[in-house]
C-alpha cells in the first residue's frame, strides 16, 4: 500500500472526473492514435531544437553586440551581425514548423481540443502574439545596422529576448497543465468554471519552464561553441573564433551547471504531482524505504535486470531525505503504468549527458582560472565539437521521459491519450508528407547556413537579402542586383 505520508501529499485539487471520460482499461484505440503519436513526436522533436535558438540566441547576440560596443571590438560586432542573420534563417524555418504544430493540435487531438480548447486558448493566444512581436524586432535589428543610433539598435534585441521567453513560457505552461491540470471544473460531463490565468500559472509551469529555459541555453550555447571548436580544429584560431567560442561557452556553462539543481527541484515535486512517472524514472517496481539510486537497468518480465543500485541516494534525490520512500509501480493499477523502460532510460540519458556537460564546463573554466586554455588541446576541441549534438540528445531524451512518463494520460488523471485522438487512418499520409517537408527544410537549412559560412570565410562582409534596404552610400543601386552580384 502507499505510505500515509505519500497519500497525504497527493494533489487534492484535481477537478471532478465523473462523466467526462471513461477510465476503463479496455478503452479502444482509435485508428488515428498511432499516426498522431508519431506525427507529434516528429514535429515536436524537430521544432524544439529551433525553439531553443529562439529562446537563447537573442541574449547571446545581445551580449556579443554589447561587448563590441563597450570595447570597440570590431570582431564582436561582426559576430553579432552574423549570428543575427543565422538566427533569422532558423526563425524562418521555425515559423513553418510552429505553424504546422498549431494545426496539428486540432487535427491530431480533436478530443483534447474539443474538450479543453477554451481552457488552453489564452496561453496559445499569447504565444502567437509573442511570435509576431519577436519577428518584428528581429527584422528591425537585422536592417538597423548602420541606420540607427548604436544604443537604440542594440536595445532592439531586448524585445526579441523577452518575446522569445514569453512565447516559450506559454507553450510550456500548456504542457505543465497537462501534467498538473487545474483552472476548471467538470459538471455533468461539461468543462465549466474555467480560470485562464490559473491555467497559465499552474503549479508546474514555473519549474518546468525554468528547466526548459536552461536546456535552451545549453543547446544553443554548446551548438555555437561546437561550430567554433570545429573551426579551430581546422586551423582557424584567430581572435574571432576564440571570442565566439568563449561567449557561447559562457552561456552553455552557466546553464549546464545550474540545470542539475533545477532538475532536482522539479523532480522532487513528482512525488506529489505524478508519482507513477517518478516510479518509472527511478525504475521502482516496489515501494522501497529508503530507496536506492538505480543506475541503468531494464524491466524484463516484471524483474529489474542489469541495474546498479546505490543505497539511500534514491530517497535523497527524489524525496530530499535519506529515509522517505519512493512509491513503486505496484501501488498503481497496471492500466495506468507508463512504458517503464523507455521512460527510465530516457531519463537517465538526459541526466547522464547533462552531468557530463556540466563537469566539462567546470573543468574548462577552472583551467582558465589556472591560466590554461583548453582550446589549445585538440582532445578538448574534439569533445566540444560534439557538445551541440550531446545537448540536443539530452534535451530530446528529457522530453521523451516527461511525455512518455505521463502515459496513458494526455491530461494527467483526467483524459487518456486514446480519448483525445481521432479515428482517421489517413493521418499516416500526413505523417509521410510531414517527414518529406521536414527533411527538405533540414537540407535547405544546412545548405543555406553552409553557404553563408563559406562566403564569410571568403571575406564577404555583407550578405544582403534581395529585399533589404540599400546600404548607406549605395543610392541608386538595386539591392536585388547587388545581392546577386555578391
Amino acid at each position: 500500500m502507499v505510505p500515509i505520508d505519500v497519500l497525504q501529499s497527493l494533489p487534492d485539487a484535481l477537478p471532478p472526473l465523473a462523466g467526462l471520460t471513461a477510465h476503463a482499461a479496455d478503452v479502444s484505440e482509435p485508428a488515428g492514435l498511432l499516426p498522431a503519436r508519431q506525427q507529434m513526436a516528429l514535429s515536436l522533436g524537430w521544432h524544439i531544437v529551433l525553439a531553443c535558438f529562439g529562446v537563447a540566441f537573442p541574449a547571446i547576440i545581445f551580449t556579443m553586440h554589447l561587448i563590441g560596443l563597450r570595447r570597440g571590438d570590431a570582431d564582436a560586432l561582426v559576430l553579432a551581425q552574423r549570428w543575427a542573420k543565422v538566427s533569422a534563417v532558423l526563425f524562418a524555418i521555425g515559423a513553418v514548423s510552429g505553424t504546422v504544430l498549431s494545426f496539428e493540435m486540432g487535427l491530431l487531438w480533436p478530443g483534447l481540443m474539443g474538450t479543453f480548447g477554451d481552457v488552453l486558448g489564452l496561453p496559445f493566444a499569447f504565444e502567437g502574439l509573442a511570435f509576431f512581436l519577436e519577428a518584428i524586432f528581429l527584422g528591425i535589428y537585422l536592417y538597423g545596422w548602420g541606420r540607427m543610433p548604436a544604443t537604440q539598435h542594440l536595445l532592439m534585441v531586448v524585445p526579441m529576448a523577452i518575446t522569445g521567453v514569453v512565447g516559450t513560457y506559454c507553450v510550456i505552461a500548456v504542457n505543465a497543465w497537462m501534467n498538473v491540470p487545474t483552472g476548471f471544473r467538470v459538471v455533468d460531463g461539461e468543462v465549466t468554471d474555467i480560470e485562464p490565468w490559473a491555467v497559465l500559472f499552474n503549479p508546474a509551469a514555473f519549474w518546468q519552464f525554468l528547466h526548459m529555459w536552461l536546456a535552451a541555453y545549453m543547446v544553443a550555447g554548446f551548438a555555437i561553441a561546437a561550430v567554433y571548436a570545429v573551426g579551430m580544429l581546422r586551423g582557424r584560431r584567430d581572435a574571432r573564433h576564440r571570442l565566439g567560442f568563449t561567449v557561447a561557452m559562457a552561456f552553455a556553462s552557466a546553464s549546464a551547471v545550474v540545470q542539475p539543481f533545477v532538475g532536482h527541484l522539479l523532480g522532487g515535486r513528482l512525488a506529489e504531482w505524478q508519482p507513477a512517472k517518478l516510479a518509472a524514472f527511478e525504475l521502482a517496481t516496489e515501494t522501497e524505504q529508503p530507496a536506492p539510486l538505480r543506475l541503468g537497468g531494464v524491466l524484463v518480465d516484471g524483474e529489474i535486470r542489469y541495474a546498479l543500485d546505490i543505497p539511500y541516494l534514491g530517497s535523497l534525490i527524489a524525496r530530499n531525505s535519506l529515509d522517505k520512500p519512493v512509491v513503486g509501480l505496484e501501488e498503481f493499477p497496471a492500466d495506468v503504468h507508463p512504458p517503464v523502460n523507455i521512460t527510465h532510460l530516457s531519463f537517465q540519458l538526459m541526466v547522464g549527458i547533462g552531468t557530463l556537460l556540466a563537469l566539462v564546463a567546470v573543468v574548462y573554466w577552472f583551467a582558465r582560472w589556472r591560466g590554461r586554455d583548453l582550446t589549445d588541446r585538440r582532445w578538448f576541441l574534439r569533445f566540444m565539437a560534439t557538445g551541440g549534438v550531446l545537448a540536443v540528445v539530452a534535451m530530446e531524451a528529457g522530453w521523451i521521459a516527461t511525455e512518455v512518463g505521463r502515459q496513458p494520460w494526455i491530461v494527467q488523471d483526467v483524459m487518456r491519450t486514446p480519448e483525445a485522438a481521432g479515428d482517421n487512418p489517413a493521418l499516416w499520409w500526413l505523417l509521410g508528407a510531414t517527414f518529406v517537408v521536414y527533411t527538405a527544410m533540414t537540407i535547405g537549412a544546412i545548405v543555406v547556413l553552409r553557404s553563408m559560412a563559406r562566403r564569410w570565410r571568403a571575406g564577404e562582409a555583407d550578405l544582403p537579402s534581395p529585399y533589404a534596404p540599400d546600404p548607406p552610400g549605395s543610392e541608386g543601386t538595386s539591392t536585388t542586383t547587388s545581392g546577386a552580384v555578391r
